[in-house]
């Protein structure tokens, strides 16, 4: 048994020995790598990322505007590329995982400032798995924040296999509340479409203002934090 429990070197080599976390830590390798490369090759070959997105959509706009930067749409992509193909090989991921992090999440959080549905989800969890990498190589990053220590430790035969059922519950659970509670985390959303963003307005208290709304984003292109504030008042106008 492993103790104390809150023992960082222990834990970690508890979870590194462990051959369900070392599956799951490649997969999250692999399917992290697969998701940049895919990304980072729609750059490097100068199509627009999301062209299906209306341009007036603040995503849009923002990619639209990205799409046009010259070399740096091109540079974008090429860094997706190499932190896709690091994370691929043993001697690199720890590199990959750095460079893959600083990428995901400026992604994350401008799907965040957008209310972008299209990645608010996949990004998160995205950074959630680069963040697994990360701890996976604690042994290699520590020293960077304490003082190194020569302790190492086996763990039998049972401990190994052991199918570590209280983490991947967790990995479910956070996955589940992640889909559930972000797409809902905001009163009100863009969407993707005109069409989409009407959606949630129909049959509610806040029809007509919610229409001006996503008319505001969709049609007139203005931008998204004028349309919130213009839907605020206008809901406040309407409560009174």
């Amino acid at each position: 048994m492993i103790n104390p429990i809150f023992d960082i070197e222990q834990i970690h080599l508890h979870i590194q020995a462990n051959r369900w976390h070392k599956y799951f830590y490649i997969f999250c390798r692999i399917t992290l790598a697969i998701g940049f490369f895919m990304a980072g090759m729609v750059k490097i070959l100068g199509e627009r990322f999301a062209s299906g997105l209306s341009t007036v959509h603040p995503m849009g706009t923002y990619l639209e505007a990205l799409h046009h930067t010259g070399y740096y749409y091109t540079f974008i992509g090429v860094a997706q590329v190499i932190a896709a193909i690091l994370l691929l090989i043993n001697r690199t991921v720890l590199i990959g995982a750095l460079l893959y992090f600083s990428i995901i999440v400026n992604i994350w959080i401008l799907s965040l400032a957008v209310r972008f549905e299209g990645s608010l989800v996949s990004s998160t969890l995205m950074v959630l798995a680069n963040i697994y990498l990360l701890c996976w190589n604690y042994d290699k990053i520590k020293y960077l924040f304490i003082s190194s220590k020569n302790e190492s430790s086996k763990l039998s035969d049972i401990e190994a296999k052991k199918f570590p059922i209280r983490f991947f519950c967790g990995v479910i659970l956070t996955i589940a509340l992640i889909v559930v509670v972000f797409p809902k985390s905001f009163e009100i959303m863009p969407r993707n479409s005109l069409a989409d963003c009407k959606k949630q307005f129909v049959n509610k208290e806040n029809e007509e203002i919610g229409f001006q709304f996503c008319d505001c984003v969709h049609t007139v292109g203005r931008p998204l934090d004028l349309c919130i504030e213009q839907f605020e008042i206008m809901s406040k106008v309407k409560s009174n």
